[in-house]
């Protein structure tokens, strides 16, 4: 479990980035996959979300998760939607009681806190979701609720730029958007880049003015921490688990 230092000063919430570790999944999920739509004993993911839930002391039903599909989409979860499914990549709540999750294997999870009006979210940052603009639609969302507001956010464990490998028409896809997104690349060879996934979701947040600490760490390398979608492409796994991170407004 990781934490970000400067959340934890703020009384009226809890935060967890959790690991792999502990929970109960056997396997290639072993330990705490809490990815519903992987392919795992649907009963351990159950138990595992309900490991999660005990360690926020929050009830089950009011522990929101999405169905995460690489989009800009963010929706507030208020009294009358939050047992209903969410389709979108970021949540943002005002509602006591309730906490907010988002899954990752790589991608970036995203914990958001509006300390003045006390606005809590997440959000599910991958390339796609983060170059078509899930970051700015859920600052945004917060200000729609009180543009007088003051946001830090924690970004959790995601692939490190070393680990993160792309090839030539993935680094056209962020030159043809903008020139300036080449300094987020360097050459490792003839036909592969790396790509630093984590500055460029950084650079987007400070771009908004919203204040933020990182939680360093990569999540192919070290596979007893983390699950990791590229790892297990890597080691032909026909599936994969997910980490959960979590914000609960108390």
């Amino acid at each position: 479990m990781f934490y970000s230092k400067q959340l934890n000063k703020y009384k009226n919430i809890k935060h967890c980035f959790f690991s792999r570790k502990n929970g109960f999944s056997k396997g290639i999920y072993q330990g705490l996959n809490c990815g519903r739509g992987s392919k795992d004993l649907k009963v351990n993911v159950l138990k595992n979300l309900y490991y999660v839930s005990q360690k926020l002391l929050v009830k089950k039903n009011k522990l929101i998760l999405m169905n995460q599909t690489h989009s800009n989409k963010v929706i507030e979860i208020n009294k009358n939607n939050y047992k209903k499914k969410i389709n979108s990549d970021a949540i943002i709540t005002k509602v006591n009681g309730l906490a907010l999750g988002v899954l990752t294997a790589d991608c970036v999870p995203i914990i958001i806190y509006d300390y003045r009006n006390k606005v809590i979210g997440c959000i599910h940052a991958g390339w796609k979701g983060a170059i078509s603009g899930i970051i700015r639609n859920t600052v945004n969302k917060i200000k729609q609720l009180n543009s007088n507001c003051k946001i830090f956010a924690s970004i959790g464990p995601c692939i490190g730029k070393k680990s993160y490998e792309v090839d030539l028409d993935f680094y056209k896809k962020f030159i043809y958007k903008s020139k300036k997104y080449k300094k987020y690349f360097s050459q490792k060879n003839k036909s592969k880049k790396l790509f630093n996934l984590r500055k460029f979701v950084a650079d987007k947040l400070l771009e908004l003015n919203v204040k933020i600490d990182h939680i360093n760490r990569d999540t192919f390398t070290e596979k007893t921490n983390f699950f990791s979608y590229r790892r297990s492409c890597k080691m032909k796994q026909n599936d994969y688990g997910r980490c959960l991170s979590v914000i609960h407004l108390i």
